[in-house]
């Protein structure tokens, strides 16, 4: 979420609204394809599989914020516009940011399947795309009204440009910390 309402406090709404796809149809259809398929009970079950993408959403998450701070005193914004992303940038970045988290999977592949019931008739994997599909439809609504949210308020930031560098210092030193977090907080299946 961080995520998408920096992009859209920095980038506007359009940036702010790929990032949003690329987190919930893009990444979510790679989960929920990777949930009925019954593979995401495989990466559950490995406690070596599962600390790999915990690593690797961490150093995702450090990167990103890096990123941010890099541009720390470097220069000042002019009256409105923060550095801006491609399209493509911004749905990539947001389905990164979503497949690597380790939360979002485990909310998926450990949450969801215990709404299952094999028997009523309908087939597991069927009842799994339905969960799935719904779950990031949601999703998709939550954080679509988030970046046009973060738009709004991004509008009356670009009029107050050191406002938004200091937003990006923040948003890099809290995606910072979220990824040192998840680094050394351990396994987040128990923290369910």
């Amino acid at each position: 979420m961080l995520l998408v309402i920096g992009r859209g406090v920095g980038q506007g709404r359009r940036t702010a609204f790929m990032s949003a796809v690329g987190m919930t149809l893009v990444a979510g259809f790679v989960q929920v394809l990777l949930l009925a398929l019954g593979i995401a009970s495989l990466v559950q079950a490995s406690p070596f599989a599962f600390e790999v993408l915990r690593w690797v959403g961490a150093a995702y998450l450090i990167w990103l914020g890096v990123r941010l701070l890099g541009g720390f005193g470097r220069h000042t914004r002019s009256a409105a516009v923060a550095r801006s992303i491609s399209d493509s940038a911004a749905l990539r970045e947001g389905t990164i940011n979503n497949l690597t988290n380790p939360k979002a999977l485990a909310f998926l592949f450990a949450f969801l399947p215990q709404f299952v019931d094999p028997g009523n008739g309908w087939p597991v994997a069927v009842q799994l795309l339905v969960l799935g599909v719904v779950t990031k439809l949601s999703n998709f609504a939550v954080l679509g009204t988030v970046a046009l949210g973060a738009v709004t308020f991004g509008r009356w930031l670009a009029r107050r440009p050191a406002l938004i560098a200091w937003q990006e210092r923040f948003a890099g030193g809290v995606m910072v910390g979220l990824g040192l977090r998840l680094a050394f907080s351990g396994d987040v299946r128990s923290a369910r």
